[in-house]
């Protein structure tokens, strides 16, 4: 009985210690922002995308993990209004895109981290965007409540083919690049 107390005991001081040196801060998802650029041969189109939840862990204030979800179905470009901007945000809704009646959100999952100094980290993440799941490496910035970061995402990784030239012929100025940009602002 002696020793089953002297688990016990142990047990609590060691989950003590790891809630005082970890620390989840939860993103405010209402003041984050993520906006994405989308550029083509004939120009881009820029909008954004809301971020559902995160959270960030720090062990120490140094940043330790970090998962995310995206709303995909509030995807909505900002450089176009009324009927262009409706049928724009249809169609990155639609299975030529993002899929969002199937794939309503998409997810990133800290793997490693490496800290640079000065706030700055080096991630190695896992980004899930229509069921697929690619790795993606990137640096974030942290200073005080806020945590920002730039990405650039290679969509046919992802099963989004449509207009890339390196799935179809003849494209010409259709032609739409593989990569997108997408600036994170994150508030916690």
């Amino acid at each position: 009985m002696k020793n089953l107390k002297s688990i016990a005991l142990a047990f609590v001081v060691a989950l003590s210690t790891l809630t005082v040196t970890a620390q989840t801060k939860k993103v405010n998802a209402s003041k984050s922002t993520l906006n994405w650029v989308g550029k083509k041969v004939t120009g881009e189109h820029s909008g954004t995308v809301a971020l559902k939840s995160g959270a960030l862990v720090f062990k120490k204030n140094v940043l330790k993990g970090g998962t995310f979800t995206v709303d995909m179905t509030s995807i909505n470009a900002t450089d176009l209004s009324g009927e262009y901007q409706g049928k724009l945000n249809g169609h990155l809704k639609a299975d030529d895109f993002f899929g969002t009646e199937k794939y309503p959100t998409s997810t990133l999952v800290f793997k490693t981290i490496a800290d640079k100094g000065n706030g700055v980290y080096t991630v190695t993440a896992d980004l899930t965007i229509k069921a697929k799941t690619n790795p993606i490496t990137f640096d974030i910035t942290v200073k005080g409540d806020t945590a920002t970061t730039a990405l650039k995402i290679d969509r046919t990784k992802y099963d989004i083919k449509y207009g890339s030239k390196s799935f179809f012929e003849g494209l010409g100025d259709k032609t739409i690049y593989d990569d997108f940009d997408l600036a994170v602002n994150l508030k916690f």
